[in-house]
């Protein structure tokens, strides 16, 4: 099986080359090889490797340049979707597609059911919003993944941030109501992993459609922030800041360029269910990518 992964470079396309070079042909092309901002040279890339199964893990993911880089983050949030779409739709392949919290509304407080309205607040969900849509309508086999707060032990993320600027100051101000459940790329990678094997190994197991991949549980940014701390002495990191020393503010002291969901926690019954799986709770996935990161040090 010939599998191509657009965004190799990125946090889970990292992962995803290492859990998925058990299953066949890993094809990651930098940008060099396949500028994915060319439509052309998408459709001659794929003509000439011809790919059995296409793992989209690229897209724009800088929100608030989303806000006026709008065109860019349609090109890769929207329409290069729809082009791998086609293509899978064409040749009878699987195309797995990640997505985000960021296509519902982010109000009240109960997680998203994969079947809620969508109601994007900003620019760079209404992309990925459109992304989804394109994917789902085109008749391909697919699988969307939704997924919230990303992160990974190597790469730009919140957690990245957090390890810096721990090291250097003895106090953060965070935010502490927008809610949601960290995910590693890891743990992405590694359930498209497990997904990927059942449909080698069974045919069209699983159905076509939008599924939640989140760890359990739930945190604001700044409860996410205190645990990193915690986990990271533990783990022998240097951090000039104490778990106490995190102060917590409301988002209206924190504005940005684009709005933020207050509510992204996801529902993760359906995926656990169709994978016969139990996902792991947040607070252990942090511990094992925060011993990942010291080990490497």
């Amino acid at each position: 099986m010939k599998v191509l992964i657009t965004g190799g470079s990125g946090q889970v396309g990292f992962e995803l080359q290492r859990q998925l070079a058990t299953l066949g042909d890993v094809l990651a092309p930098g940008r060099a090889e396949l500028d994915l901002s060319d439509a052309n040279a998408v459709n001659a890339y794929l003509a000439k490797q011809q790919p059995d199964v296409i793992v989209n893990a690229a897209a724009y993911t800088a929100v608030d340049n989303a806000e006026s880089d709008r065109a860019m983050a349609e090109r890769l949030n929207a329409e290069l979707p729809a082009q791998l779409a086609e293509y899978c739709q064409q040749n009878s392949n699987w195309l797995i597609h990640y997505s985000s919290d960021y296509v519902y509304t982010g109000e009240g407080s109960t997680p998203w059911q994969e079947g809620d309205a969508t109601g994007p607040c900003n620019a760079y969900g209404a992309t990925k919003l459109a992304g989804d849509e394109a994917v789902a309508n085109s008749g391909c086999q697919h699988l969307i993944f939704r997924t919230s707060w990303v992160y990974s032990a190597f790469g730009k993320s919140f957690l990245a941030t957090m390890l810096r600027l721990g090291a250097e100051r003895s106090a953060l101000s965070i935010i502490n109501d927008q809610i949601g459940a960290p995910t590693p790329a890891r743990l992405i990678a590694l359930v498209t992993q497990q997904a990927l094997t059942r449909l080698q190994s069974e045919g069209a197991a699983l159905t076509s459609g939008v599924y939640h991949l989140a760890p359990r549980g739930e945190t604001s940014w700044h409860g996410f922030a205190c645990e990193i701390f915690q986990v990271a002495k533990k783990a022998g990191i240097s951090l000039a800041i104490a778990p106490e020393g995190v102060s917590a503010i409301p988002t209206t002291e924190y504005p940005t360029p684009a709005a933020r969901p207050l509510n992204s926690r996801l529902a993760v019954d359906k995926i656990e269910k169709a994978l016969a799986i139990q996902m792991p709770t947040w607070q252990s996935q942090l511990a094992l990518t925060v011993e990942e990161i010291a080990s490497s040090r």
